[in-house]
């Protein structure tokens, strides 16, 4: 057995185990601090994309413009608040995507928003 595979049978660490994906343009590199475990993600918005069109498009606009939604372009938000706002959702507003989205996709996500500008 591989040693990642060790660790996802001992520590259920799935995502060790994805298979690599082709090339991409130009993903940003981030390290997150998770305590004892350091892994070098990465953030990919033409995913983020897919993930919007597949979770928020309906509301937002396949453009991202505003339809029920506000319109995400020039978002002024940090990237934290975004997180937030995707996580728990605004009462009566916009629904939560806790159990929906991991960290990972809310990065994409949160990476694709940031290159929408007008």
């Amino acid at each position: 057995m591989t040693s990642a595979a060790v660790l996802s049978a001992t520590f259920g660490f799935a995502g060790l185990m994805r298979k690599p994906q082709a090339a991409r343009s130009a993903p940003e590199p981030v390290k997150p601090n998770h305590g004892f475990i350091t892994a070098t993600l990465t953030i990919d918005p033409a995913n983020g994309r897919k993930l919007f069109l597949l979770n928020c498009a309906h509301c937002h606009g396949d453009d991202a413009r505003g339809d029920e939604g506000p319109n995400l372009y020039d978002l002024r938000k940090s990237d934290d608040r975004i997180h937030t706002i995707i996580t728990a959702g605004i009462k009566g507003e916009m629904p939560s995507f806790v159990k929906k989205l991991g960290d990972d996709d809310i990065r994409s996500l949160t990476a694709y928003l940031r290159t929408l500008k007008s």
